[in-house]
């Protein structure tokens, strides 16, 4: 459970779900999983930005180390700098290996990415950042995450595909990723409040925010399985119907939404989890047809 902990604690674990669920980007069109030098470059960005993100907030805010979100940090700050270093260095050399039309294409995401945590302006009323933009928030987190892992794969293959086929990917993982993050935002409805930050939870109240995670999860099923009966991609289908059916039970079940590790360790987990689903029926799928 220690180790779990400093995995979900140091941004190692989200990191991994961000390659996992590439990966599974791979499967689901069409070609077969492959280390390439953009997944270590997905892997080290998105480290660097989740620990970038807590690096600003504790330097901006001298009482963000008291809060459970960034307590894990207060004792480990040493650890914590030679993390973020560590991610950067990892993110450069990744840089150098990855292919141009990938960085070209990760570039305006990341300086999305970048300007949601690093402060734009400051003013006599404080620290001015994008996501403080009503109700972005959670819009531009589903963007850069279905951007990203769906459209990275695609430059770099350098193949032909269908328009259709990966916009509907696309509108499949935003959907997914908006679902399990209204609760990062009913979770923080108190803190939001007192910033002045206006969130969707905060605007419809937290049982409508549930109904609209779960809406959200049930438009992403449903595209998906009209999705992969065009495409004949039934092992895709098996896999979302698992990650459904289990995310599902994720939101509405209250004994589980109490859990410590909810947020960054189950609802985090989600996403890697599909992954993980996409790749391992991939690979039964091969046994089974030797």
């Amino acid at each position: 459970m220690k180790a779990i902990r400093i995995l979900i604690n140091s941004n190692i674990f989200i990191s991994l779900s961000a390659v996992a669920i590439t990966v599974a980007t791979q499967i689901q069109l069409g070609l077969n999983p492959q280390w390439h030098p953009y997944l270590f470059l997905i892997f080290f960005a998105t480290l660097f930005e989740y620990n970038l993100h807590r690096l600003i907030t504790i330097l901006t805010n001298s009482d963000a180390l008291n809060s459970d979100k960034h307590n894990w940090v207060k004792d480990r700050l040493n650890w914590f700098y030679l993390l973020v270093l560590l991610s950067v260095i990892g993110f450069a050399i990744s840089v150098i290996e990855a292919k141009l039309k990938v960085l070209l294409t990760l570039a305006p995401i990341a300086g999305l990415t970048l300007f949601y945590s690093t402060p734009l302006s400051k003013s006599a009323s404080g620290i001015f950042r994008l996501r403080q933009i009503p109700f972005l928030k959670i819009f531009l987190i589903s963007f850069v995450w279905a951007t990203v892992t769906v459209l990275l794969p695609v430059i770099h293959s350098e193949k032909a595909y269908n328009n259709f086929h990966i916009l509907t990917m696309i509108i499949e993982r935003f959907l997914f990723v908006f679902a399990i993050t209204i609760p990062f935002d009913i979770r923080d409805m108190i803190a939001d409040r007192q910033a002045g930050l206006k969130t969707i939870p905060l605007l419809i109240g937290e049982k409508k925010s549930i109904y609209s995670s779960i809406s959200a999860l049930v438009l992403f099923f449903t595209i998906a399985v009209f999705h992969y009966l065009i495409t004949n991609q039934w092992l895709i289908i098996s896999a979302f119907t698992i990650s459904f059916l289990t995310t599902i039970v994720f939101l509405i079940n209250e004994r589980i939404r109490n859990l410590p590790l909810y947020y960054y360790g189950i609802l985090d987990g989600t996403i890697l989890l599909q992954g993980v689903l996409v790749l391992g029926l991939y690979f039964i799928n091969l046994i089974f047809q030797e």
